[in-house]
């Protein structure tokens, strides 16, 4: 028994040097892209905004930049456009592959989409750059089916982790993403290795990631309750997190079909693809003049005018209009619908934090607080990955909340229904409490059944 479990100890140390040998360069070039990406985000977006403080010219350029993205994509990228889905079913099912264009591709394009005000995230691009590298390594390397696909989770952990500075959220997104339901930890060590590496790197070539912290939550809810949460306050406060996860279910939800849908309609009622982008930026500008602001454009990190309505800006009184979760919802559904590139994620942290912020006022619950809730619980909702998401408030706003994560995170999953971003997710088992798990395909598949709500698992 004992040799066994010497001969034990003795393979496993052998498969973690093997994997910490393949994964490493694979993390450090991923993480190095990224933190390219971000400094070029950063750029992108600091001048939009100068330019913005003087004159809007720019933001009529958009039409031009949507064309120019889907042309170089028709053009050159092959099937480079499949995105974080061809990803998942690359990991799932090997057909193809990821091609390596696809970072090169991603990174620029969704530079152009911020650059001329599209509203978009970041994650996406993240994500594909590390899939992207991760599959010509594995050609490098010669894998197998097998390892090719520990190879793609990784790049997945590696893009996630480094472009967010959550490299434990990373590798638990890399994992959970995949299925609905379902957790493979087969995979959790090169996974958080490649999280790990991806975001040191990223950091070491001097990006610094906006972790927003809770501020004043404990002053917040001693005060709300006189200096003493007795269990009852307690109970009180978590129910209000329960409606709240209901409402930010119901925005993840939303935002995934409008996304959706408006790519399906644009596509079958224009004939010519270009003309796909130029309706969405129309619509975009449109919405910008009409409004008044540009708040609901860009990655949403930060406003172009002091006193305008931001991520950071939610997690104060004040911060953020009734409305403006439903202004960033819309802008980026029709700004991604539409053929522009970038991810979800960001611009789900700015409807979730916002949202938030207007659920604090009328539940009478701690702004910053349920901002944060907000921040992950539509994310949660919306991506169908409830763990990573509470992790994520762990590794950005401290431990001591760890109860009010899980339980929106969760709470936000369950009623999100069989709805998400990535339809590539296969669902592995339905969201019905205590019931036997029983596959149901995946989540595109469920949309053109009309099964986006599961009512028993029969």
């Amino acid at each position: 028994m004992y040799i066994d479990l010497i001969k034990h100890i003795g393979y496993q140390i052998k498969l973690l040097v093997k994997w910490f040998l393949l994964i490493v360069p694979i993390a450090v070039i991923v993480g190095s892209l990224n933190a390219f990406f971000l400094w070029l985000l950063e750029e992108a977006t600091g001048y939009r905004m100068s330019t913005y403080a003087h004159h809007s010219w720019i933001i009529y350029l958009l039409p031009l930049a949507g064309i120019l993205i889907v042309w170089s994509y028709k053009k050159y990228g092959k099937n480079s456009a499949g995105g974080n889905n061809l990803i998942i079913d690359e990991i799932h099912e090997p057909g193809g592959g990821v091609p390596t264009r696809m970072a090169p591709f991603v990174l620029f394009s969704t530079v152009i989409t911020h650059l001329f005000g599209g509203s978009a995230g970041r994650e996406g691009t993240a994500v594909q750059i590390g899939g992207a590298i991760a599959q010509q390594f594995g050609k490098w390397y010669k894998l197998d089916e097998k390892d090719t696909k520990l190879i793609l989770i990784s790049g997945v952990a590696a893009g996630f982790g480094s472009v967010f500075g959550t490299p434990i959220t990373g590798a638990i997104f890399a994992l959970e993403v995949l299925a609905i339901g379902k957790i493979k930890y087969h995979a959790v060590i090169p996974a958080l290795i490649a999280s790990v590496v991806g975001n040191f790197v990223t950091i070491a070539w001097g990006i610094s990631h906006e972790h927003l912290r809770l501020v004043n939550i404990a002053k917040e809810v001693n005060v709300q309750f006189n200096e003493d949460l007795h269990y009852d306050h307690i109970a009180l406060l978590i129910g209000k997190i329960a409606l709240a996860g209901i409402a930010f279910g119901f925005a993840g939800f939303l935002f995934g079909e409008l996304t959706h849908k408006v790519k399906e309609v644009l596509t079958k009622v224009l004939k010519n693809q270009y003309l796909v982008p130029v309706v969405g930026a129309i619509f975009v500008i449109a919405v910008v003049k009409i409004s008044g602001t540009y708040d609901y454009i860009g990655i949403g990190t930060s406003s172009y005018l002091p006193g305008g309505v931001c991520i950071s800006s939610a997690f104060h009184a004040g911060g953020a209009k009734a409305y403006s979760w439903l202004m960033k919802l819309v802008m980026t559904a029709v700004t991604l619908g539409s053929g522009f590139k970038g991810g979800e994620v960001t611009p789900l942290f700015f409807v979730g934090a916002t949202l938030g912020n207007t659920l604090a006022g009328v539940l009478n619950a701690p702004v910053a607080l349920f901002a944060a809730l907000g921040f992950i619980g539509v994310f949660s909702a919306a991506t169908n990955t409830p763990m990573a998401c509470t992790i994520m408030g762990v590794e950005l706003f401290g431990s001591q909340y760890l109860l009010y994560f899980a339980v929106v995170c969760f709470v936000a999953y369950y009623f999100s229904g069989h709805t998400g971003i990535y339809t590539s997710q296969r669902v592995s088992a339905p969201k019905l409490i205590g019931r036997i798990p029983k596959e149901q395909g995946t989540l595109g598949q469920l949309r053109k059944e009309k099964k986006a709500f599961p009512l028993s698992n029969k």
